[in-house]
C-alpha cells in the first residue's frame, strides 16, 4: 500500500506519526540534514527497518532524541560526549556512547555492540516525536548504499511501499548526513566524516588529532 503524505505543518501529522510508531510502522520523516526512517527501538520495529533498507544488521540503528537529559537516560554520557553536545547539540552530530544497563533497548540497536549512537536534531518534527514517545530509532531514508534523500519524494520513490507515512517538510536544509563521533571510551574516535568537518570536531574537542577506524 503506497504511504500517506502529509505535510509537516499539518495540525495531525505529529499525532497519526506517533500512532503509526505505536503500531510497529516505519515512519519517514525530516532532518535538518537528510530525510529519515524512524521506528520504535523494539526488536521488530528495527528488524522491519534494517529490511526496508537492505543494511546489515551489524551497523546498528541511531536514537535521535529531544534533549541531552534524554540521551542520558538510554547511554552513559562521557565528558567528551557532553562538551561536543554543548557545542554541536541541536544538530548534525551522532555521538557514539556505551547502552545504560536496564536501558530496554533491544542488542539490534547496536548492531549487537554494547553502545548506541545518539542524534539531537535540529529539526522540530523528530524531537516532538521523541518527546511524545522517547527515543525514536532512526535511520537515513534510502536503500543502502544508494544517495540519501533530500525531498518526500525521493523517499517516496525508493521506499513509499514499505513506509506506511512520510512527513513532507520539503527540501532539506543540509543534505549532508551527521558526523558520527564515538565517545564511548577514552579515546574519541571520527567514524563518520559528514556535516560536521572531523578539524571542525577535534577544534571541539581541544584541539586535539583524533583517532579514526582503522
Amino acid at each position: 500500500m503506497p504511504a500517506v503524505v502529509l505535510r509537516a505543518t499539518d495540525p495531525a501529522a505529529i499525532d497519526r506519526a506517533a500512532a503509526e510508531l505505536r503500531a510497529g510502522q516505519i515512519v519517514a520523516l525530516p532532518t535538518e540534514t537528510v530525510y529519515g526512517l524512524a521506528v520504535l527501538p523494539t526488536a521488530p520495529a528495527v528488524e522491519r527497518l534494517i529490511e526496508a533498507k537492505r543494511r546489515s544488521a551489524e551497523k546498528g540503528i541511531q536514537l535521535l532524541v529531544d534533549s541531552v537529559a534524554q540521551a542520558g537516560s538510554v547511554a552513559v554520557l562521557t565528558p567528551a560526549a557532553e562538551r561536543l553536545a554543548r557545542r554541536f547539540w541541536p544538530g548534525p552530530l551522532t555521538v557514539v556512547l556505551a547502552r545504560r544497563a536496564g536501558a530496554g533497548l533491544p542488542e539490534i540497536v547496536g548492531g549487537g555492540r554494547p553502545t548506541v549512537g545518539l542524534r539531537l536534531p535540529d529539526h522540530a518534527v523528530p524531537r516532538a516525536l521523541a518527546r511524545m514517545l522517547g527515543p525514536i530509532a532512526a535511520s537515513s531514508a534510502n536503500i543502502s548504499g544508494e544517495p540519501d534523500a533530500t525531498t518526500a519524494e525521493r523517499v517516496i520513490a525508493s521506499l513509499g511501499d514499505a513506509v506506511a507515512l512520510v512527513i513532507d517538510d520539503g527540501p532539506v536544509r543540509g543534505g549532508v548526513p551527521s558526523t558520527v563521533v564515538d565517545c564511548s571510551g577514552g579515546t574519541v574516535m571520527v567514524l563518520r566524516e559528514g556535516a560536521l568537518s572531523r578539524a571542525t570536531i577535534e577544534q571541539a574537542a581541544g584541539g586535539r588529532r583524533l583517532d579514526s577506524p582503522e
